[in-house]
């Protein structure tokens, strides 16, 4: 039952105050047919939007079955207009762009009904209104008494309590006013029908009460209804049970919370856009125009980066992180320059003087203070094998140690040579192979230097994972062109460049050509000559696979001497070393098993070297050599050096005192033969006695004659330089007296001694070695004397080398302290992350083993990712403004289809949608418009990057760079775009929540 009691409505505000309804108290049976009948204006139509919900009153109460409406909420209202309220409208009211069937449907999708119930509901709906087979027309496909049929069919649908009709025949003929008034009177006899009408005869006809008002007043009511008398007991039990149901129905629709899925939302909004498709499309790729921009940025920035991370492998494994066991202290090095350079800049300097500028030294100081650091290597290979971080980000681990594997072969010629660059260049120099040796020994990276410059001809091949000989980095790099990867320690590959070349220095090295011809080169090319004979420039591939190659270790080259101390190196002669060659006993076979080249598009390939050996080589020449007999006595023996026979000079070293040197001359006269006693003799009697030496110097400058000495001193100049006396007489006159007198004294000192061993030796002349001999037995010798015997005939012998350099010569090594680490990963992130573990491990062991090492490569080259993903960044933002533009754009459009679809908003409220329903509907249209503009931005741009890669690689040779769109980053942007849209679209959509539904059911 529904009751008003006292409804007042008024609208305005202040003075502006008008007053649609006047205390109208009225109530009405539950299934009767009202006609509500007055002129226009009278507040007929704001009755019919209070009893609908649509409007609320001023003042009063509507009571709905028994229940007070004033406490009603938003979503209360809603619910009661869609479980129990029923429009229909004079002008109909269909939404345009849906279907007949889903215009039908709306009322169920709002109370939540499922797909296949509200589907079988609608269709009973529209069958019981005539309408079956017009299912799917659009309300513009048919005629107004078709539409007004479809509006009946709408309001029935949820079989709601009241139906409200609102001029229901004001726009059609007579006919089919008359079909449309017997359909109403129909649904009269279950329900409660009210409608507002102009024609009298129409609500005279049908109508089962008429009332009539005026000026917001009830004047007149036909069939007044009191529930408390009208009805009988019998009645008035089945009424209130009937009432209690509907009660109950009404309470849960009440309380029941309308909702409108998203799916339908979006559905709305879909065919609302599709009816719209060019200002839809045009709007979607304005909006798309934004995406586009970042999505081609962001294609560059992914190639660039790919690129760059392609590059970064390929370098991370030429250049690796490497840890030597003497390091210099580079940022020591670097503070010390600075500091020179702020010391510098701190002085103070004079306009009028000119000063002399020292920086070039304060440089060479700073190197030579650069404090050597020694790593304990032992302790830290220890870690990484065990470390986690380290087994994730390290793709491998390469362990170098200071072995020597001396290899020899035969060159056309003959000659057998050393397969060593630097021992090919020494000997061309002039240089000995003590001197060369030296060098290397004492510069630890010249092995470093010379695989830089790419003269190293045997390398080390990266060891593979469990016990494979060759790392799948080497392979994933270089692929064979003959033959195989080692597969024995003492096999090896040979490394060619482009085109399958070596470099002709690796030729000659390699015993490919005689070396003498690269003498000849080294000389025309120091000479500025042309050279013009290259010599032989090709072989076949088993000339060289067929080559014969021995190593031969400094353990077997060396070999006791046995005529007298140390050991004699059989490398020094060609006798030596082509014994050794050809020894079946000695050395070891070293055999070319395959050819390799790097693969198609490696820009930095990781080896330097050509004769490329696996670790199982090292392995096999550090057990050789420990095992080895004379190393084995080397270590036994710390203080003698078995090389030369010597004692090795240690720190706690003292030289014999004149006394010592006195005791060990004399025993050497006493077993010396005659012919050694007279030649000692005539050496003693040569040595003047100091102290008549110093008195005839000092008679000799008695009476100093400047003039005289200056004569002296240009004489004596002119006949050691051999040049005319004239051409040195200025330099000589500008000597001072001191400078004149010095290099006088030291003129007659040596000119007498020279006079007295002179006269020495002639009166002397006439004796024999055996008179001499027994001469020497017979005369005093002074300590000074003895001396000088000594320095001649037994000195005290001392090796150059020190047990340490002795065990470096021999090539000794330990597999468990490495003399180099090479950590090779992917990526920079990767070394970032391994550096972090290793300054981890340096904050967890004493200062003595903290491990030091400078990353070149980091230094300049960590930073350039980062800077294009910078410069990536800050062009997105830059775009990233069309696109916020793009969006409010959608907005404003957005709000242009809140106007263009103001009547939908307010038959979707007039069926039960609540104000978030209708702002959802408007936010799935933002959305879909968004998700347009990022499909089409992302289709775009990735057809543009076709031209884009071409461009690139027509001006560029970067072939391997590919600008592409990420799936991430266009699944990324797609998400961007329709968040803006949506952000964009919320503030129409929430305008079109907000609007009246009775203002928005009268716009046109």
């Amino acid at each position: 039952m529904l009751q008003l009691k006292d409804i007042v409505k008024k609208y305005g505000v202040g003075d502006n105050v008008v007053t649609a309804l006047n205390g109208v108290s009225i109530t009405f049976r539950e299934n009767e047919f009202v006609a509500i009948l007055g002129h226009s204006g009278c507040g007929k139509t704001t009755l019919l939007n209070i009893i609908g919900g649509l409007d609320h009153y001023t003042s009063g109460d509507l009571i709905i079955n028994g229940t007070s409406t004033k406490q009603y909420k938003d979503r209360d209202w809603d619910a009661y207009r869609n479980h129990s309220i029923g429009f229909i409208f004079q002008s109909y009211n269909l939404i345009p762009h849906q279907t007949v069937l889903s215009n039908v449907e709306l009322a169920l999708t709002i109370s939540g009904v499922s797909k296949s119930e509200r589907r079988k509901r609608a269709k009973e709906a529209l069958e019981k209104v005539g309408l079956g087979d017009q299912l799917h027309k659009k309300p513009n496909q048919m005629s107004g008494g078709q539409m007004q049929r479809v509006a009946i069919a709408r309001a029935l649908i949820n079989d709601p309590e009241i139906l409200l009709a609102d001029e229901p025949t004001g726009a059609l003929d007579s006919e089919t006013s008359i079909q449309v008034m017997e359909l109403l009177k129909e649904i009269a006899k279950d329900k409660l029908v009210i409608m507002v009408t102009h024609n009298p005869e129409l609500a005279e006809q049908y109508a089962t009460r008429i009332v009539r008002i005026k000026d917001g007043e009830l004047t007149a009511d036909s069939d007044p209804f009191d529930p408390s008398k009208a009805e009988s007991k019998d009645k008035k039990k089945k009424s209130k049970s009937d009432k209690a149901e509907k009660t109950e129905k009404s309470t849960d629709g009440k309380k029941k919370k309308v909702s409108m899925s998203f799916g339908t939302a979006v559905s709305l909004s879909l065919n609302n856009l599709m009816t719209k498709k060019g200002r839809t499309l045009l709007t979607a790729f304005a909006g798309s125009i934004g995406i586009i921009g970042i999505a081609l940025i962001l294609s560059l920035a992914t190639g660039i980066n790919e690129y760059i991370d392609n590059i970064q492998e390929e370098t991370l494994s030429s250049y690796p992180l490497e840890i030597m066991r003497e390091n210099t202290d580079t940022q020591g090095m670097i503070e010390a320059l600075m500091k020179s350079q702020e010391e510098y800049n701190s002085r103070t300097f004079e306009d009028d003087k000119i000063y002399s500028n020292t920086q070039v030294y304060d440089m060479f100081n700073s190197f030579n203070s650069s404090a050597k650091q020694i790593n304990n290597m032992k302790d830290f290979r220890t870690f990484l094998e065990n470390d986690s971080v380290v087994a994730d980000k390290a793709t491998s681990i390469g362990y170098s140690y200071d072995v020597k594997m001396p290899v020899f072969t035969e060159s056309p010629s003959g000659e057998i040579v050393k397969v060593d660059f630097m021992d090919m260049y020494s000997k061309a120099m002039g240089m000995g192979e003590s001197d060369v040796m030296a060098a290397t020994m004492n510069n630890p990276m010249a092995g470093m230097e010379m695989s830089a410059f790419g003269l190293n001809v045997m390398e080390e091949l990266l060891p593979g994972e469990n016990g494979e000989y060759v790392s799948d980095l080497i392979k994933e790099q270089y692929e064979l062109v003959k033959g195989d990867w080692p597969k024995d320690y003492n096999e090896v590959v040979l490394v060619l460049r482009q085109n399958n070349e070596l470099p002709d220095i690796i030729t000659y090295a390699m015993g490919l050509k005689d070396q003498e011809g690269f003498n000849e080169k080294l000389k025309a090319a120091m000479s500025n000559e042309e050279i013009k004979d290259y010599g032989q420039m090709e072989w076949t591939m088993d000339d060289i696979m067929n080559k014969k190659f021995k190593m031969i270790l400094p353990c077997e080259y060396y070999q006791k001497n046995e005529a007298g101390k140390g050991c004699v190196d059989l490398t020094a002669n060609k006798t030596g070393i082509d014994y050794l060659y050809n020894s079946a006993d000695m050395g070891t076979d070293i055999r070319i098993v395959g050819l390799i080249h790097p693969k198609d598009g490696v820009k930095a390939p990781m080896l330097q070297g050509y004769m490329c050996y696996t670790s199982k080589l090292t392995e096999y020449v550090i057990n050789k050599t420990n095992d080895s007999a004379l190393v084995k006595d080397q270590i036994a023996d710390k203080e003698n050096d078995l090389i030369t026979g010597t004692k090795f000079m240690t720190d706690d070293y003292v030289e014999p005192t004149p006394e010592e040197k006195a005791e060990t001359a004399k025993a050497f006269i006493e077993k010396a033969d005659t012919d050694t006693k007279a030649d000692i003799y005539r050496l003693v009697v040569s040595q003047p006695d100091p102290e008549q030496l110093d008195a005839q110097v000092e008679a000799a400058m008695k009476d100093f004659d400047r003039k005289q000495f200056v004569e002296q001193i240009t004489s004596m100049y002119s006949d050691e330089l051999g040049v005319d006396s004239s051409q040195i007489t200025a330099f000589v006159d500008q000597m001072s007296d001191e400078d004149i007198k010095s290099y006088a004294e030291e003129a007659i000192r040596q000119q007498v001694t020279e006079q007295y061993a002179q006269m020495a030796q002639e009166q002397l002349g006439s004796l024999t070695n055996a008179e001499l001999a027994k001469m020497l037995d017979s005369t005093p010798i002074s300590t000074e004397n003895y001396g000088v015997v000594f320095e001649k005939y037994t000195p005290e012998e001392i090796s150059k080398s020190t047990y340490e350099d002795n065990l470096k010569l021999f090539g000794v090594a330990d597999e468990s302290d490495p003399s180099r680490i090479r950590i090779y990963v992917k990526s920079f992130e990767d070394k970032d992350d391994i550096a972090d573990a290793i300054k981890s491990y340096n904050k967890g062991v004493k200062e003595a083993d903290v491990i030091h090492y400078t990353d070149m490569v980091a230094l300049l080259m960590s930073s350039i990712t980062g800077i294009i993903s910078g410069i990536s960044y800050l062009l997105i933002a830059f775009v990233g403004i069309s696109l916020v533009v793009s969006s409010i754009m959608i907005g404003i459009i957005t709000y242009i289809s809140v106007l263009e679809r103001t009547r939908e908003i307010g038959i979707l409220r007039a069926i039960g949608a609540s104000k978030h329903n209708v702002k959802t509907v408007f936010n799935a249209e933002t959305l879909l418009v968004g998700l347009a503009a990022g499909l089409i931005g992302i289709g775009v741009s990735v057809l543009l990057t076709i031209p884009i890669n071409a461009i690139i690689h027509s001006v560029t040779s970067l072939d391997e760079l590919r600008a592409h769109v990420p799936v991430v980053g266009a699944v990324v942007l797609v998400l961007i775009s329709m968040i803006l849209t949506l952000i964009a679209g919320l503030i129409p959509a929430g305008v079109a929540a907000r609007k009246d539904p009775v203002e928005a059911l009268r716009t046109e």
